[in-house]
């Protein structure tokens, strides 16, 4: 069995420049401020401007990156883009960032499941590393909620927002990622879907008319199965390492509801410290809440060598997942 593992040796993440607050929203649709703080925690979102896609974003990310990193575009092997609002359907976002970057020795992909998708990506990638076949992997998590939310749908428009965030991976025989669990459930893709667009029901007068093309979510159903997913995953994982709450030094829940955080934090014995809620400022950036949380944990000295950090999302498909690190400087 390979001793090789992957850790994170650099983090970033992009936000647009635009930010819509809840007063904003309060003239767009029949919603205040104090509703949707109440239920959700979110004060304000981050939203593209004309022109600016998924790809924009991600660029960003993938530059800063090497920045960081201190690597030509040309020592980078994979790029991985988890993402729902990819710029086309083809080429991949990965594609136009491989391009945009000059990385020309890299292949890569986009990779889709929703809030899920920096944790999945995280795990793949994190594969191809531990295969030794590989040495720098790129992930990264954006999403442009703004560019397939319904502003006439009070209950989805006013959760979302529009950013991203990215890691490099490389080898190392030490600390690391040390552990995941990944599951889906299909039977739950209808309470979260965007129904048009694809081959099922493509582009047409009638789809867009019947406002298809928009995110339609039964907040109550995924309310539901978030809070016992991301718990279950998270003590589940803890529990699997011979860990307890008090043994994290760093929660880093998909951002999607206060609520939801509360909840799984409370049920792994995390301690109100030790979790990183940064909705209020972003709202759910779907793949891209994870990576940012992280970033902005790196860039404020909130994680150390030797820190055990937890990660924990839950988003459509049904997808959900946890994965263990421990930092490695």
């Amino acid at each position: 069995m390979s001793s090789i593992k992957a850790k994170i040796v650099a983090t970033a993440r992009s936000l647009p420049e635009n930010i819509m607050t809840n007063h904003d929203l309060e003239k767009i649709v029949d919603t205040s401020d104090h509703w949707i703080q109440s239920r959700t925690g979110i004060k304000q979102r981050h939203v593209v401007g004309e022109n600016e896609a998924s790809s924009d974003i991600s660029t960003k990310i993938a530059l800063t990156l090497l920045e960081k990193s201190q690597l030509s575009p040309t020592e980078i092997d994979v790029i991985i883009v988890g993402t729902v609002t990819p710029d086309h359907f083809t080429p991949s976002t990965a594609a136009i960032v491989q391009n945009n970057i000059n990385a020309k020795n890299a292949w890569g992909f986009d990779l889709s499941a929703a809030c899920s998708g920096f944790i999945y990506g995280l795990e793949t990638g994190s594969s191809l590393i531990k295969s030794g076949n590989y040495n720098n992997v790129m992930v990264i998590g954006v999403d442009t909620m703004t560019s397939i939310l319904d502003f006439q749908d009070r209950d989805t428009c006013v959760i979302f927002g529009d950013g991203g965030g990215g890691v490099l991976l490389q080898q190392t025989k030490n600390n690391g990622i040390i552990d995941s669990l990944l599951h889906m459930d299909g039977s739950g893709g209808e309470y979260l879907i965007i129904p048009g667009g694809g081959s099922k029901i493509p582009a047409s007068v009638k789809s867009v008319e019947n406002r298809d093309h928009f995110i339609k979510q039964d907040g109550k159903t995924v309310f539901k199965h978030a809070v016992r997913g991301m718990a279950d995953v998270s003590s589940k994982i803890l529990k699997n390492n011979n860990l307890t709450g008090n043994d994290i030094s760093l929660f880093i829940p998909h951002q999607a509801n206060k609520r939801i955080i509360d909840a799984a934090a409370e049920r792994c014995g995390i301690s109100k410290e030790r979790v990183l809620i940064n909705i209020g400022k972003y709202g759910n950036t779907t793949a891209g809440t994870i990576p940012i949380a992280l970033s902005e944990a790196v860039d404020d000295g909130k994680i150390k060598n030797g820190d055990y950090v937890l990660l924990s999302s839950f988003g459509a498909g049904f997808t959900w997942g946890s994965i263990l690190l421990k930092w490695e400087d």
